[in-house]
């Protein structure tokens, strides 16, 4: 044993290390501001996976303790296995991307379509009285009542399902451009017309930015239908995708195939949803609103808990 360690009492041997922690500590906030700075962390995604990790916990010690049945309710380590088989097998990449494909594919074309209408419904009142009854009323009629009919008129292929997926991303957002361009202040359509503004110019200037809060809103709606639409679409004699999954683990009575395609529609329904809302933020970082408020409040209350190291 080196010198002068064994003048030392054993308390003091066992704290002599901590004296490190005095060069260590200092450094973790600057350490976690530069990481912070070089790889922006979206506002509250550390608190939104709180309770997804409870959950998985519980899920595992209901599990490890048998209070379910394993045919009924696998763990989650047999949930995750079997991800990484299909992964490991190159099935999953197949049925990951033919999804991914119908939703972009869906969604691009429902959105297009309910753009054009609820901005005519919006802004004019004959176009509103002549096309928004009927509108309304095919809102209502239930999902799957649209498949036998397209499968008469499309057949049972890919343009049957991206059909599908579109009707199912048109109502939200035609119903929120709609009822937005209704809304916006009176006030600023006058001033608009005073600076010239007409028809389409007027739309364009005034109408489109003063509705984008609501678009967006009815966007994120549209892409969420989406993601529920494409579940029915891919039972219309679909070979790939996270739906034929879903389908086939019924089928072969695999519950953990069956939980491990409910849990890729989420992550996938959840990722598709944030990739919105970032693209979105870009062009409404100019609303006063008290969401924008609330967290600046909460950047500058990070900046300061930070800086008190």
């Amino acid at each position: 044993m080196p010198q002068g360690t064994q003048t030392l009492s054993p308390v003091r041997r066992l704290a002599a290390p901590l004296r490190y922690w005095r060069l260590v500590v200092p450094t973790v906030p600057a350490a976690a501001r530069r990481v912070r700075r070089r790889l922006p962390v979206p506002r509250g995604a550390l608190a939104g996976l709180i309770l997804p990790a409870l959950l998985i916990v519980a899920w595992e010690a209901a599990s490890s303790l048998a209070l379910v049945q394993a045919n009924l309710l696998p763990s989650p380590l047999a949930v995750f296995a079997t991800l990484y088989d299909l992964a490991a097998r190159g099935e999953l990449a197949g049925h990951l991307e033919i999804t991914l494909l119908r939703v972009f594919l869906g969604f691009v074309l429902g959105t297009a379509v309910a753009t054009v209408l609820g901005a005519l419904t919006g802004y004019s009142a004959s176009c509103r009285r002549l096309l928004d009854p009927l509108l309304q009323a095919l809102q209502n009629v239930p999902s799957i009542a649209w498949v036998p009919l397209f499968i008469l008129w499309l057949g049972i292929f890919e343009a049957s399902k991206v059909t599908l997926i579109a009707v199912g991303v048109f109502f939200p957002v035609y119903l929120n451009l709609m009822s937005g361009i209704q809304q916006v202040d009176r006030k600023l359509v006058e001033v608009g017309r005073v600076y010239g503004y007409t028809g389409f110019a007027l739309i364009r200037r005034v109408l489109l930015p003063a509705t984008l809060p609501a678009y967006v809103t009815g966007l994120r709606g549209g892409l969420g239908l989406g993601w529920m639409f494409v579940l029915a679409a891919e039972f219309m004699g679909a070979s790939e995708g996270l739906g034929f999954l879903l389908i086939d683990g019924e089928m072969t009575g695999r519950p953990a195939v069956i939980i491990a395609a409910l849990i890729l529609f989420a992550l996938l329904g959840k990722l598709s949803d944030i990739a919105l809302v970032g693209v979105a933020q870009r062009y409404t970082a100019w609303q006063d609103s008290y969401k924008a408020a609330s967290e600046k409040s909460a950047d500058v209350a990070n900046q300061r808990h930070f800086q008190a190291f």
